[in-house]
């Protein structure tokens, strides 16, 4: 491709000579630039293994394909490796057998630093908001450079939680759109797991700033576990994460392309509907510019032997776990604590089926309504009405970075938005059901 764009003014047969003012500055080639990856774990907890696990992982690939630690920066909780929990204390895998992926991983961002504000903060590049924060690191890119992003937690429509707040997709995309208008990227890739994962871009993600995405689900459907782990008593991996490193740690990625990464993703990904979303003609890059070193040579890799994924909807995962211990106890104390367990989290989801049909009642007055609004599903386009219902909801009743089965309801409130009722209004029922 040329470096320089020439303006033609006149005619061929016009003879003229192009005047020096008529030359454009040299457009930046991608080529030329270097690569970034963030990497981000949003939750924590033992029964969240699988999302550290998923990100360490992707962190293996980055490096092992040739990208410095100085180009990637990690934000994960790290509350796993060294978990009491842990029965192999200082490593974490990501398939059954597999090997740990914990080892070298940069500790960047851990803990209460892992927030949706450092986010934003790291990927635009702002070092001054993170002096004096974890490694400081931040994706000092520029305008010939390429950006990996992957995300890894629980979502719900319009947004993807963190082990303290939520990011809402209309700030995500505000932040990309920013770098874009700032040249802080050539091309920019993101690959999101998380619930309704796809509500994240959705009517959102503009197809002409050079940035391509793709989801674990779509708007409205959950992402999947999978890998449990009788010894560990846990899920290893996500099915879509899973799905792409592991394509990623046996390809060429020199002559891989993203879409056809994304293909052999969705086709294997049978759990929830893979998706992809802005530039399409970025998915015809190969899987290397954005995964890979600028001067990576591509290895022999051997072929990972076939596991069963045991996948499960992942607000369902601290019953399923609960599940699999109950059918391992061997004493009737055991079993007993476990059932209580079990039925403690059933209390919880009633609790909170019960508290989302109380705001829509107070909220619409009307019975029928009320019905209607819980069982339809409506796309979210008001966000400005939707966010401040949803932060209402996580402040007076549920901490959504805690409750994934809450998460899965926020729906009604997008409905509620949709249906024209004002965020003052819902908001208000809200501060009265869980006052």
């Amino acid at each position: 491709m040329s470096k320089y764009l020439v303006v033609f003014l006149c005619t061929l047969a016009s003879g003229l000579a192009f005047p020096q003012d008529l030359m454009l500055e040299p457009v930046a080639e991608p080529g030329d630039g270097k690569h970034w990856a963030l990497i981000v774990a949003g939750s924590r907890g033992w029964f969240n293994y699988r999302h550290q696990a998923d990100a360490c992982h992707a962190y293996q690939i980055m490096k092992k394909h040739g990208i410095p630690d100085e180009r990637i920066v990690v934000m994960m909780y790290d509350d796993i490796a060294n978990n009491r929990e842990n029965p192999t204390p200082g490593i974490v895998i990501n398939r059954p057998g597999g090997d740990d992926v914990y080892k070298g991983v940069p500790k960047d961002y851990t803990g209460m630093d892992v927030t949706p504000e450092n986010f934003l903060n790291v990927l635009q590049g702002n070092e001054e908001a993170m002096k004096n924060k974890g490694s400081g690191k931040v994706i000092k890119s520029g305008k010939n450079d390429r950006v990996f992003v992957n995300f890894v937690d629980h979502g719900a429509t319009g947004l993807v939680a963190f082990p303290s707040g939520l990011l809402h997709a209309k700030d995500l995309n505000q932040a990309i759109k920013s770098m874009y208008e700032a040249k802080k990227y050539a091309q920019m890739v993101f690959y999101i797991e998380a619930c309704e994962s796809g509500s994240m871009f959705e009517n959102l993600l503009a197809k002409d700033i050079n940035v391509f995405a793709t989801t674990a689900s779509n708007a409205k459907e959950s992402s999947y576990a999978c890998y449990f782990d009788k010894k560990r008593r846990t899920y290893l991996g996500d099915v879509y994460s899973v799905k792409w490193m592991e394509d990623s740690d046996m390809e060429n990625l020199n002559t891989e392309t993203l879409q056809k990464q994304f293909k052999i993703v969705k086709k294997e990904t049978n759990t929830s509907h893979v998706m992809e979303y802005g530039d399409m003609a970025i998915s015809s890059e190969p899987v290397a510019d954005f995964q890979s070193g600028e001067d990576f040579v591509p290895f022999h890799k051997e072929k990972l032997p076939p596991v069963e994924l045991n996948a499960v909807p992942s607000e369902e995962v601290p019953l399923a776990i609960l599940y699999h211990s109950l059918e391992d106890a061997t004493s009737e104390s055991h079993k007993e604590s476990i059932l209580q367990q079990i039925r403690d989290i059933q209390d919880l989801h009633e609790s909170v089926k019960t508290t989302v049909k109380h705001i829509t009642a107070l909220t619409t007055n009307d019975h029928v309504k009320t019905e209607k609004l819980i069982s339809v599903r409506h796309t979210l386009l008001s966000h400005d009405c939707y966010m401040p219902a949803v932060d209402a909801f996580n402040d007076k009743c549920f901490n959504l970075s805690e409750n994934d089965y809450a998460l899965r309801h926020l729906y009604v409130l997008v409905n509620l938005c949709e249906e024209r009722y004002s965020s003052s209004t819902i908001i208000e029922a809200i501060q009265k059901t869980c006052a």
